[in-house]
Protein backbone atom coordinates (compact mmCIF):
# COMPACT_ATOMS: atom_id res chain seq x y z
CA UNK A 1 0.00 0.00 0.00
CA UNK A 2 0.90 3.40 -1.26
CA UNK A 3 1.88 5.88 1.53
CA UNK A 4 -0.40 9.01 1.52
CA UNK A 5 0.61 12.58 0.45
CA UNK A 6 0.93 13.58 3.97
CA UNK A 7 2.95 9.96 5.11
CA UNK A 8 5.16 11.36 2.22
CA UNK A 9 5.52 14.84 3.28
CA UNK A 10 6.01 13.38 7.01
CA UNK A 11 8.89 10.99 5.78
CA UNK A 12 11.14 13.02 3.58
CA UNK A 13 11.09 16.15 6.15
CA UNK A 14 12.08 13.32 8.84
CA UNK A 15 14.74 11.35 6.92
CA UNK A 16 15.74 15.09 6.00
CA UNK A 17 16.31 16.14 9.05
CA UNK A 18 18.25 13.12 10.12
CA UNK A 19 20.52 13.47 7.64
CA UNK A 20 21.00 16.91 8.84
CA UNK A 21 21.58 16.12 12.10
CA UNK A 22 24.70 13.88 10.58
CA UNK A 23 25.92 16.91 8.63
CA UNK A 24 25.98 18.64 11.97
CA UNK A 25 27.91 15.67 13.73
CA UNK A 26 30.79 15.06 10.86
CA UNK A 27 31.20 19.12 10.33
CA UNK A 28 31.38 19.41 14.71
CA UNK A 29 33.64 16.61 15.04
CA UNK A 30 35.80 16.49 11.47
CA UNK A 31 39.19 15.99 11.82
CA UNK A 32 42.34 14.69 9.27
CA UNK A 33 42.50 12.58 12.26
CA UNK A 34 40.51 9.39 12.31
CA UNK A 35 37.99 11.15 9.40
CA UNK A 36 36.73 7.46 8.10
CA UNK A 37 36.00 6.60 11.93
CA UNK A 38 33.72 10.14 12.32
CA UNK A 39 31.90 9.22 8.77
CA UNK A 40 31.31 5.93 9.63
CA UNK A 41 30.02 7.20 13.28
CA UNK A 42 27.53 9.43 11.33
CA UNK A 43 26.04 6.40 9.91
CA UNK A 44 23.62 5.87 6.48
CA UNK A 45 20.80 8.31 7.53
CA UNK A 46 20.47 9.47 3.61
CA UNK A 47 19.78 6.36 2.74
CA UNK A 48 15.96 6.63 3.96
CA UNK A 49 16.40 10.61 2.31
CA UNK A 50 17.50 8.75 -1.12
CA UNK A 51 14.05 7.00 -1.28
CA UNK A 52 11.77 9.86 0.09
CA UNK A 53 13.48 11.98 -2.59
CA UNK A 54 11.70 9.41 -5.36
CA UNK A 55 8.44 10.08 -4.51
CA UNK A 56 6.38 11.40 -7.37
CA UNK A 57 5.34 15.24 -6.92
CA UNK A 58 2.41 16.18 -4.72
CA UNK A 59 -0.64 17.68 -4.81
CA UNK A 60 -1.89 21.19 -3.20
CA UNK A 61 -1.80 21.62 -0.51
CA UNK A 62 1.39 20.04 -0.05
CA UNK A 63 2.82 20.81 -3.63
CA UNK A 64 3.99 24.22 -2.22
CA UNK A 65 6.50 22.28 0.51
CA UNK A 66 8.09 20.45 -2.33
CA UNK A 67 10.76 22.54 -4.13
CA UNK A 68 12.55 23.43 -0.76
CA UNK A 69 12.20 20.19 0.81
CA UNK A 70 13.79 18.96 -2.63
CA UNK A 71 16.39 21.31 -2.87
CA UNK A 72 17.20 21.12 0.54
CA UNK A 73 17.63 17.03 0.38
CA UNK A 74 19.72 17.07 -2.79
CA UNK A 75 21.96 19.11 -1.16
CA UNK A 76 22.09 16.98 1.95
CA UNK A 77 22.75 14.26 -0.44
CA UNK A 78 25.41 15.56 -2.35
CA UNK A 79 27.43 16.82 0.57
CA UNK A 80 26.82 13.01 2.00
CA UNK A 81 28.01 11.84 -1.49
CA UNK A 82 31.19 14.04 -1.49
CA UNK A 83 32.41 13.55 2.00
CA UNK A 84 31.97 9.25 1.09
CA UNK A 85 34.42 10.02 -1.71
CA UNK A 86 36.80 12.18 0.30
CA UNK A 87 37.13 9.03 2.11
CA UNK A 88 37.82 6.52 -0.44
CA UNK A 89 41.52 5.65 -0.73
CA UNK A 90 43.69 8.14 -1.02
CA UNK A 91 41.27 9.72 1.90
CA UNK A 92 41.58 13.60 1.44
CA UNK A 93 40.34 15.45 4.11
CA UNK A 94 40.03 18.85 1.84
CA UNK A 95 37.35 16.91 -0.42
CA UNK A 96 35.53 16.42 2.98
CA UNK A 97 35.58 19.87 3.70
CA UNK A 98 34.27 21.21 0.16
CA UNK A 99 31.29 18.35 0.42
CA UNK A 100 30.30 20.11 3.72
CA UNK A 101 30.01 23.27 1.52
CA UNK A 102 26.73 22.07 0.78
CA UNK A 103 25.12 21.62 4.50
CA UNK A 104 24.40 25.42 4.90
CA UNK A 105 23.56 25.74 1.45
CA UNK A 106 20.53 22.75 2.26
CA UNK A 107 19.79 24.58 5.65
CA UNK A 108 19.29 28.04 3.84
CA UNK A 109 16.34 26.25 1.71
CA UNK A 110 15.03 24.70 4.25
CA UNK A 111 14.82 27.96 6.59
CA UNK A 112 11.84 29.09 4.64
CA UNK A 113 9.68 25.91 6.32
CA UNK A 114 10.68 26.56 9.92
CA UNK A 115 7.54 29.03 10.18
CA UNK A 116 5.09 26.48 8.96
CA UNK A 117 6.36 22.86 9.19
CA UNK A 118 6.92 21.87 13.25
CA UNK A 119 9.25 19.46 12.64
CA UNK A 120 11.43 22.14 11.19
CA UNK A 121 10.78 24.78 13.39
CA UNK A 122 12.07 22.42 16.32
CA UNK A 123 14.92 21.80 14.37
CA UNK A 124 15.83 25.24 13.92
CA UNK A 125 15.50 25.12 17.57
CA UNK A 126 18.60 24.59 19.97
CA UNK A 127 17.92 20.69 21.02
CA UNK A 128 17.35 21.57 24.80
CA UNK A 129 14.88 23.56 24.29
CA UNK A 130 12.89 21.46 21.48
CA UNK A 131 10.43 20.23 23.05
CA UNK A 132 9.37 23.47 24.95
CA UNK A 133 5.71 24.03 23.47
CA UNK A 134 5.62 27.40 24.31
CA UNK A 135 8.62 28.50 22.53
CA UNK A 136 7.41 26.22 19.71
CA UNK A 137 4.42 28.61 19.02
CA UNK A 138 5.92 31.71 19.23
CA UNK A 139 7.60 30.92 15.87
CA UNK A 140 4.40 29.57 13.84
CA UNK A 141 3.02 32.92 13.91
CA UNK A 142 1.89 33.49 10.30
CA UNK A 143 3.18 35.90 8.92
CA UNK A 144 6.34 36.89 10.82
CA UNK A 145 6.68 40.56 11.95
CA UNK A 146 8.24 43.12 9.52
CA UNK A 147 11.72 43.16 8.85
CA UNK A 148 12.58 39.62 11.13
CA UNK A 149 13.48 36.62 10.00
CA UNK A 150 16.74 35.56 8.07
CA UNK A 151 17.82 38.72 5.32
CA UNK A 152 20.77 39.85 3.24
CA UNK A 153 22.13 43.28 2.49
CA UNK A 154 22.95 43.37 -0.67
CA UNK A 155 22.17 42.49 -4.12
CA UNK A 156 24.62 39.54 -4.41
CA UNK A 157 24.17 36.92 -1.88
CA UNK A 158 27.75 35.99 -2.19
CA UNK A 159 29.98 39.11 -2.52
CA UNK A 160 32.46 40.47 0.08
CA UNK A 161 30.15 43.67 1.03
CA UNK A 162 26.84 41.36 1.39
CA UNK A 163 25.63 40.62 4.94
CA UNK A 164 23.66 38.03 6.11
CA UNK A 165 21.60 38.64 9.49
CA UNK A 166 19.24 37.12 11.22
CA UNK A 167 16.48 39.63 13.31
CA UNK A 168 14.39 36.91 15.30
CA UNK A 169 10.85 35.98 14.84
CA UNK A 170 10.33 36.67 18.30
CA UNK A 171 11.44 40.47 18.38
CA UNK A 172 9.91 43.63 19.62
CA UNK A 173 10.77 47.05 19.61
CA UNK A 174 10.23 47.35 23.07
CA UNK A 175 12.77 44.77 24.16
CA UNK A 176 16.62 45.41 24.09
CA UNK A 177 18.15 42.54 21.76
CA UNK A 178 21.70 41.02 22.47
CA UNK A 179 23.62 41.24 19.28
CA UNK A 180 26.02 38.57 17.97
CA UNK A 181 28.59 39.23 15.18
CA UNK A 182 29.65 35.81 14.16
CA UNK A 183 33.18 35.74 11.70
CA UNK A 184 33.78 32.75 9.72
CA UNK A 185 37.13 30.85 8.93
CA UNK A 186 39.65 31.64 6.59
CA UNK A 187 37.94 31.31 3.14
CA UNK A 188 34.69 31.23 4.11
CA UNK A 189 31.78 33.42 3.95
CA UNK A 190 29.56 35.00 6.51
CA UNK A 191 26.29 33.12 3.94
CA UNK A 192 27.44 29.79 5.14
CA UNK A 193 29.12 30.73 8.39
CA UNK A 194 25.36 31.93 9.98
CA UNK A 195 23.83 28.53 9.73
CA UNK A 196 26.44 27.77 12.87
CA UNK A 197 24.75 30.12 15.15
CA UNK A 198 21.20 30.74 13.91
CA UNK A 199 19.48 28.00 16.41
CA UNK A 200 21.14 29.37 19.37
CA UNK A 201 20.26 32.78 18.26
CA UNK A 202 16.41 32.13 17.08
CA UNK A 203 15.95 30.58 20.64
CA UNK A 204 17.63 33.03 23.01
CA UNK A 205 16.22 35.82 21.03
CA UNK A 206 19.34 37.89 19.93
CA UNK A 207 20.19 39.31 16.10
CA UNK A 208 22.87 37.94 14.06
CA UNK A 209 25.17 39.14 12.03
CA UNK A 210 27.29 37.08 9.98
CA UNK A 211 29.34 39.60 7.75
CA UNK A 212 32.12 38.43 5.44
CA UNK A 213 35.68 39.63 4.64
CA UNK A 214 36.58 42.48 2.30
CA UNK A 215 39.55 39.97 1.55
CA UNK A 216 40.58 36.39 1.42
CA UNK A 217 40.39 36.68 5.26
CA UNK A 218 40.10 38.71 8.12
CA UNK A 219 42.63 41.85 8.24
CA UNK A 220 44.52 39.96 10.49
CA UNK A 221 47.68 41.62 9.48
CA UNK A 222 48.30 44.60 6.96
CA UNK A 223 45.83 47.15 6.11
CA UNK A 224 42.64 46.81 8.02
CA UNK A 225 39.54 47.62 6.03
CA UNK A 226 37.14 45.12 8.14
CA UNK A 227 37.43 46.72 11.56
CA UNK A 228 35.74 49.71 10.17
CA UNK A 229 33.01 47.82 8.25
CA UNK A 230 31.91 45.93 11.09
CA UNK A 231 31.60 49.26 13.00
CA UNK A 232 29.77 50.44 10.11
CA UNK A 233 27.19 47.34 9.89
CA UNK A 234 26.65 47.70 13.49
CA UNK A 235 25.57 51.00 13.23
CA UNK A 236 22.95 49.88 10.31
CA UNK A 237 21.58 47.49 12.78
CA UNK A 238 21.61 50.20 15.74
CA UNK A 239 19.53 52.83 13.73
CA UNK A 240 16.96 49.84 12.73
CA UNK A 241 16.48 47.54 15.37
CA UNK A 242 16.49 47.93 19.71
CA UNK A 243 19.97 46.84 20.82
CA UNK A 244 21.24 45.60 24.13
CA UNK A 245 23.76 48.38 24.67
CA UNK A 246 25.46 45.78 27.54
CA UNK A 247 26.03 42.73 24.79
CA UNK A 248 28.01 43.56 21.69
CA UNK A 249 29.42 40.33 21.51
CA UNK A 250 32.24 39.68 18.64
CA UNK A 251 33.07 36.12 18.12
CA UNK A 252 35.02 33.85 15.24
CA UNK A 253 36.36 30.40 14.40
CA UNK A 254 40.00 30.40 13.40
CA UNK A 255 40.60 33.42 11.54
CA UNK A 256 37.78 35.07 12.69
CA UNK A 257 38.72 34.52 16.27
CA UNK A 258 42.37 35.56 15.70
CA UNK A 259 40.47 38.44 14.44
CA UNK A 260 37.97 39.06 17.62
CA UNK A 261 41.31 39.60 19.35
CA UNK A 262 42.96 42.14 16.52
CA UNK A 263 40.13 44.01 16.47
CA UNK A 264 37.85 43.75 19.25
CA UNK A 265 41.05 45.02 21.43
CA UNK A 266 41.06 48.12 19.76
CA UNK A 267 40.89 51.28 22.06
CA UNK A 268 37.33 51.89 20.22
CA UNK A 269 35.83 48.72 19.50
CA UNK A 270 32.08 48.90 20.04
CA UNK A 271 31.64 45.52 20.94
CA UNK A 272 31.25 44.32 25.05
CA UNK A 273 32.36 41.05 24.53
CA UNK A 274 34.87 38.77 22.45
CA UNK A 275 34.42 35.23 22.64
CA UNK A 276 37.60 33.98 19.95
CA UNK A 277 37.32 30.09 19.20
CA UNK A 278 39.96 28.41 17.80
CA UNK A 279 41.88 31.18 17.26
CA UNK A 280 45.59 31.71 16.66
CA UNK A 281 47.31 33.71 19.75
CA UNK A 282 50.77 35.69 20.28
CA UNK A 283 51.63 37.71 23.38
CA UNK A 284 51.77 41.02 21.69
CA UNK A 285 48.23 40.88 20.73
CA UNK A 286 48.03 41.85 25.19
CA UNK A 287 51.36 43.71 25.14
CA UNK A 288 50.09 46.23 22.12
CA UNK A 289 46.32 46.76 23.74
CA UNK A 290 45.70 49.67 25.78
CA UNK A 291 45.32 48.75 29.97
CA UNK A 292 42.06 50.84 29.83
CA UNK A 293 40.48 48.51 26.69
CA UNK A 294 41.35 45.69 28.51
CA UNK A 295 40.41 46.58 32.01
CA UNK A 296 37.64 44.23 33.31
CA UNK A 297 36.81 43.31 29.18
CA UNK A 298 34.27 39.95 29.31
CA UNK A 299 36.89 37.40 27.01
CA UNK A 300 35.37 33.87 26.81
CA UNK A 301 37.94 31.68 25.10
CA UNK A 302 36.76 27.97 23.77
CA UNK A 303 39.25 25.69 22.31
CA UNK A 304 39.87 22.17 21.33
CA UNK A 305 42.54 19.42 22.82
CA UNK A 306 42.84 18.29 19.63
CA UNK A 307 43.16 21.22 17.65
CA UNK A 308 45.59 20.04 14.68
CA UNK A 309 46.40 23.93 13.31
CA UNK A 310 46.10 25.91 16.11
CA UNK A 311 47.27 23.69 19.51
CA UNK A 312 45.45 24.22 22.45
CA UNK A 313 48.43 25.31 24.50
CA UNK A 314 47.66 28.48 22.15
CA UNK A 315 44.51 29.38 23.95
CA UNK A 316 46.14 28.27 27.38
CA UNK A 317 48.75 30.90 27.00
CA UNK A 318 46.04 33.59 26.34
CA UNK A 319 44.08 32.79 29.01
CA UNK A 320 47.60 33.71 31.43
CA UNK A 321 48.27 37.02 29.27
CA UNK A 322 44.96 38.49 29.17
CA UNK A 323 44.07 37.72 33.00
CA UNK A 324 47.36 39.28 34.05
CA UNK A 325 46.36 42.05 31.91
CA UNK A 326 42.92 42.83 34.24
CA UNK A 327 40.82 41.07 31.55
CA UNK A 328 37.43 39.18 32.80
CA UNK A 329 38.70 36.21 30.91
CA UNK A 330 37.16 32.94 31.15
CA UNK A 331 38.56 29.66 29.51
CA UNK A 332 36.58 26.84 27.97
CA UNK A 333 38.69 23.56 26.68
CA UNK A 334 37.01 20.77 25.22
CA UNK A 335 38.21 17.72 25.08
CA UNK A 336 36.30 16.44 21.64
CA UNK A 337 37.22 19.01 19.57
CA UNK A 338 39.47 19.34 16.67
CA UNK A 339 39.91 22.62 14.30
CA UNK A 340 36.29 22.43 14.27
CA UNK A 341 32.77 24.93 14.79
CA UNK A 342 29.24 23.12 16.10
CA UNK A 343 25.91 24.53 17.16
CA UNK A 344 26.86 23.50 20.41
CA UNK A 345 29.72 25.91 20.77
CA UNK A 346 27.23 28.98 19.94
CA UNK A 347 25.44 27.63 22.88
CA UNK A 348 27.76 27.45 25.36
CA UNK A 349 28.78 31.28 24.02
CA UNK A 350 25.85 32.36 24.96
CA UNK A 351 24.82 31.29 28.26
CA UNK A 352 28.32 32.95 29.09
CA UNK A 353 27.10 36.16 27.26
CA UNK A 354 23.51 36.30 28.81
CA UNK A 355 24.82 34.76 32.33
Amino acid sequence: MNPSTLEQVEQLTASLLRTLDALGFITRHLSPIGYSHQLARAGEPDADLRTARAFPEWDDPYSALRPLLDTASDHALAAMDGLREAAAPPEDITRAFKALRHAPRALEALYPLAGVVPSVNRFFLEPALRADKELQAHFMKQPPPPNTGLMCFGEDPDARTSVWTYIPETYSPDKPHPVIFALHGGSGRGRAFIWSWLAAARTRGAILVAPTSLGQTWAIQGEDQDTPHLTHILEFIRQRWTVDPTRILLTGMSDGGTFTYTSGLEPSSPFTHLAPVAAAFHPMLVQTASSERLSRLPIHILHGQRDWMFPVDMAREAQRYFAAAGANVTYQEIDDLSHAYGTDLSSMILDWLLA
